[in-house]
């Protein structure tokens, strides 16, 4: 499970824990999961500290197994949105260029450790292109032949941050794009 931060993984977690997840077929499925926080385009840098200590936590917290890809990376990822998004390029716009870097590492962690699908938290967020992390995540399925479950959590988002305040989890104000940052145009 691809987590992109704490707060996003507290209602999941709690659902994945109880129910399972709904697999492609729309069944519920147990699953033995690890959830994997891999984000090298938060800016600044002590907000991806930030982030990831908290994902630590509150993995600590749940019990829930968990791996941590520190693999900062601000300038690659600013370099490639420069150069790979855009009008006629490879990504029409920044945040599919963010979910493709950050989806195809834990799909390439994935594929190295033998797990046989892929899922990512950024589904409960209601700011998140949800066609573009479908279409993302059904790409690298094809590539890695490690299947990719999409779930609409977006309805328990409220009820995720709820969760997150109650037990005093550090949350962030926006998605840590540095790009996001300077346009003013926080997403959270």
């Amino acid at each position: 499970m691809h987590t992109c931060c704490a707060p996003c993984f507290t209602y999941i977690q709690k659902d994945i824990k109880e129910n399972g997840i709904l697999n492609n077929n729309d069944k519920l499925e147990r699953v033995d999961y690890t959830a994997c926080f891999y984000n090298p385009t938060i800016h600044p840098k002590v907000e991806y500290e930030r982030r990831k200590n908290a994902f630590v936590e509150f993995c600590k917290l749940k019990e829930v197994k968990n791996v941590v890809l520190d693999e900062y990376d601000l300038n690659g990822f600013a370099k490639h949105v420069v150069e790979d998004v855009g009008e006629n390029k490879r990504y029409t716009i920044r945040c599919e260029y963010c979910y493709y870097k950050r989806l195809k590492r834990v799909f390439e962690y994935a594929k190295e450790n033998k797990f046989d699908i892929v899922s990512t938290t950024l589904t409960i967020s209601p700011y998140q292109n949800h066609d573009i992390i479908k279409r993302v995540g059904k790409e690298l399925e094809k590539e890695y032949g490690i299947e990719f479950i999409y779930v609409d959590y977006r309805e328990h988002f409220r009820e995720g941050q709820k969760m997150a305040r109650e037990i005093e989890m550090y949350m962030q104000k926006y998605c840590g794009c540095i790009f996001s940052i300077d346009s003013g145009k926080w997403v959270y």
